[in-house]
């Protein structure tokens, strides 16, 4: 119902037009050429459909901006939200990875190449969080390339 809207307020405009003329016997159309011919001693009667066409679009324009302003907020919430969620994830997994490092560095025969790729892998996480939560242009494209930069 609502993405009709447009159309039953016309509906209702043409309505009351139609009932205005039967009930009242105001024609609307009579009128409006009436004062079109009345403004014709000024020069100004070609002026107004023109602007009455660019205020129509223009409203127009408008409404569809606010629309999409509106749908690019909740966009931006929602990816702020998953993004705080993921950071609240993720440091808790990296804490508790900690742990193993911990035991890692206390086991003697441990390969000590192995604690130095843990460290690069852990900081290459940060790194790609911390992109990800700058990232400016929510979409598929943008956010693959700050995952895939290093």
């Amino acid at each position: 119902m609502r993405a009709y809207r447009f159309t039953f307020i016309g509906l209702a405009l043409g309505t009351a037009t139609l009932a205005l003329n039967l009930v009242f016997g105001i024609e609307l159309f009579e009128l409006f050429v009436e004062t079109l011919e009345s403004l014709e001693q000024y020069e100004i009667d070609e002026l107004v459909i023109p602007v009455l066409i660019l205020v129509l679009f223009s409203t127009f324009d408008q409404i569809r901006h606010k629309r999409a302003r509106k749908v690019e907020r909740e966009k931006m919430k929602i990816y702020k939200a998953m993004l705080s969620s993921t950071h609240h994830i993720l440091n808790n997994f990296l804490n508790q990875m900690q742990l193993f490092k911990m035991t890692a560095e206390d086991t003697s025969n441990f390969d000590p190449e192995v604690l130095s790729i843990y460290d690069v892998v852990i900081a290459d996480a940060k790194t790609q969080i911390e992109n990800l939560s700058n990232i400016s242009d929510i979409d598929e494209l943008s956010i693959h390339k700050v995952i895939s930069t290093k």
